[in-house]
């Protein structure tokens, strides 16, 4: 499931990026074979293996173009399952995907947030939220922003968001 700045953009404002985030959950046998497909020519792959067993990521960088996949292992908890059930299918540059939902974009950045302190990730959920904010589940946003530990950041961007679409926070 793509994720990140490129789901962001596929719901709200284009960005220049030179990297993709893809959530995955391989088994041990799919990741190895993944990794016997590319070729250390091209590729540089850092330990896949430890972030399989981690669940944490690992990143794929195109030697010849610089461009960079952070390959994301889906962590064992509530709001990863929920959050790969609602991703949504779409066609990029012609191939069939996944991408996240607008709501678990939006979520997914305020946890990376809170844990680098990116300011890039709060500017992209505040335009996604504004592109998006007729469509958005704000109870979902509320109910997952408790769990994970960010929801007074949610409801700061709501709140400025609200305000500016003139609505009553």
């Amino acid at each position: 499931m793509v994720t990140g700045s490129v789901a962001a953009t596929h719901h709200g404002e284009p960005r220049l990026t030179q990297d993709i985030d893809i959530v995955v959950d391989p088994t041990p046998e799919a990741l190895e074979q993944f990794l016997s497909l590319l070729d250390r020519e091209r590729f540089y792959v850092d330990d896949a293996r430890r972030a399989l067993r981690d669940r944490s990521q690992f990143n794929v960088l195109d030697l010849s173009t610089g461009w960079k996949v952070d390959l994301i292992i889906s962590k064992n908890r509530p709001f990863s399952i929920t959050e790969l059930e609602r991703r949504i299918p779409i066609d990029i540059l012609g191939v069939r995907t996944f991408v996240a939902s607008p709501e678990d974009v939006i979520l997914s950045k305020l946890e990376w947030s809170k844990d680098s302190g990116s300011e890039v990730q709060l500017r992209d959920i505040e335009t996604l939220m504004r592109v998006q904010w007729d469509h958005l589940d704000r109870f979902h946003l509320r109910r997952w922003a408790a769990v994970l530990g960010v929801e007074r950041r949610l409801e700061e961007i709501i709140s400025r968001v609200a305000r500016d679409e003139g609505e009553p926070q």
